[in-house]
């Protein structure tokens, strides 16, 4: 190569070739592909030559640019953090292990489940971001934004030097920056305790809730397994089927990550109303089977089994990390370790939503949220840092709510959203007719506050209690004599602080 080409390609690092045509290979922008060994661009030889036809054949996606693995909220909303800058034509590829454009997967546990002759939810109604009251993203809207979607092929390798990676059925492509946003899987039963036994639900996406309701058509004992969240919607979605219904979890409450035993009674004494039964404080042995091979009960520890034809498993889920461990991993919470950026260790490496460990500013630790708004938020302020100057720490204030019971003809709906961090000591006022609310306080510091049944301007306050963590008085709070006073005590502390 002569020495005046080598400078030619030295001053035309800038003009890369895009990561569509191949490998990054320089040449001027004004030489045509066609005529890169013409004289424009002369490589050293035609082995070199064909090394760059193989890699630009080799890659199964068109748009390089961008690459995001995960179908999930994440995706949906990072996509269009894209569009909106104008950056997603041509560029941006998203691959997913589901058959379904992203959509709004807490639908699954709520209205998806309802009975069939009570308007259940189903695609495409429920696509992303509908749930933030934004546009239906259908697979036509990923077409006409440029989009390229890759469906049922989850990635099994990433090469980090290479920046390749390899999906389930062989194909190979390339990313100049990628986000991961593979979520969370269904923490499952083992095999030798009947956990993949005909019968035995685990509910993550659209095709685990189909199977869910096929088996709900012919059902007539349902046993769910777990008192979060999981537990408590298909419980609701259950009895609304009329089915006999029965939760079983070791605690003593339900919620015990977030409800106080108080308000967990509560809330059983609700679903028990609806004819749902419990059995608390005790562990499961085993998931016995019929002659048929299918789930015919469930056997505890004690000894005793309830019966069952169909049982729901919600005890969990842990972060999908995959092939992407190599990125580096938070030993404390789980996940893929990121920055107030969502960047990984390594640099064009991001990752995002419940997959992420991401430092949470407000109360200063690490931490990983498994949560359809932290999703939502942590793609929007990604996908920002990476294409603009935006390098503000993402700042999120955790935020979970249910809602169930809300088919036709339920005679009372539950909705419930808690802001904050549970913390310190709680004060609890109302007595569930429908209000309730808890508040928690931390060495006189509000820290955070949940409501039920609230209306759109009392939850509107929950947000900024948590947020200014306002000093609140205790004994005040706690001789309210109702859930609007008390919030209105906890409103004028906001104002007391803004003062001093």
């Amino acid at each position: 190569m002569s020495s005046s080409v080598r400078r030619l390609i030295m001053a035309s690092i800038s003009n890369t070739l895009s990561l569509k045509h191949g490998l990054s290979l320089w040449c001027p922008q004004s030489a045509p592909l066609n005529r890169i060994h013409q004289g424009s661009c002369s490589f050293p030889s035609r082995s070199f030559r064909r090394c760059f036809t193989v890699s630009a054949s080799s890659f199964a996606n068109e748009n390089r640019e961008f690459v995001i693995v995960g179908g999930g909220n994440a995706a949906g909303y990072a996509a269009r953090t894209f569009v909106e800058h104008g950056m997603a034509s041509g560029k941006l590829c998203i691959v997913s292990k589901e058959a379904y454009a992203p959509y709004e997967r807490p639908a699954l546990t709520k209205a998806y489940l309802f009975p069939l002759d009570k308007k259940p939810a189903r695609l495409p109604g429920f696509h992303t971001c509908v749930g933030s009251g934004g546009e239906r993203q259908t697979p036509d809207w990923y077409k006409e934004q440029g989009i390229e979607m890759l469906y049922e092929d989850p990635v099994v390798n990433v090469d980090i030097e290479k920046q390749t990676l390899k999906t389930n059925s062989g194909k190979l492509l390339k990313y100049g920056s990628l986000i991961i946003a593979t979520g969370c899987s269904a923490s499952r039963f083992p095999d030798k305790i009947g956990g993949n036994l005909p019968g035995v639900h685990y509910i993550r996406d659209v095709a685990d809730a189909d199977s869910l309701i096929s088996s709900l058509e012919k059902a007539k004992k349902v046993v769910v397994v777990g008192g979060g969240y999981i537990g408590m919607e298909v419980a609701a979605a259950t009895s609304g089927w009329k089915l006999d219904t029965t939760v079983i979890f070791p605690e003593d409450h339900l919620m015990p990550r977030l409800f106080t035993p108080s308000l967990g009674q509560k809330y059983e004494k609700l679903y028990q109303d609806y004819g749902v039964k419990f059995v608390k404080g005790t562990s499961i042995k085993n998931l016995e089977a019929g002659s048929d091979g299918h789930v015919s009960g469930v056997k505890l520890e004690n000894g005793s089994t309830i019966e069952a034809d169909t049982v729901v498993i919600g005890i969990g889920a842990k972060p999908a990390v995959g092939p992407f461990e190599k990125i580096g991993l938070n030993s404390t919470v789980g996940g893929i370790q990121v920055d107030g950026q969502f960047r990984t260790g390594i640099p064009g490496i991001f990752a995002i939503g419940d997959v992420a460990a991401f430092p949470l500013k407000i109360y200063n630790r690490i931490s990983r949220v498994e949560h359809v708004d932290h999703a939502r938020r942590s793609a929007q302020h990604c996908v920002k840092s990476l294409l603009t100057a935006h390098t503000a720490t993402y700042d999120y204030l955790p935020y979970f709510y249910s809602r169930v019971f809300e088919y036709e003809g339920s005679p009372r709906k539950v909705w419930w959203q808690f802001f904050g961090d549970n913390v310190g000591e709680t004060v609890e006022i109302g007595n569930f007719d429908p209000k309730v609310a808890t508040f928690w306080i931390d060495s006189g510091i509000l820290k955070g506050v949940l409501l039920e049944s609230g209306t759109a301007e009392e939850f509107q306050l929950l947000p900024k209690l948590a947020r200014n963590q306002p000093s609140v008085d205790k004994a005040k709070l706690q001789n309210a004599s109702s859930v609007e006073e008390a919030l209105e005590i906890a409103r004028a502390s906001l104002q007391v602080g803004a003062a001093a």
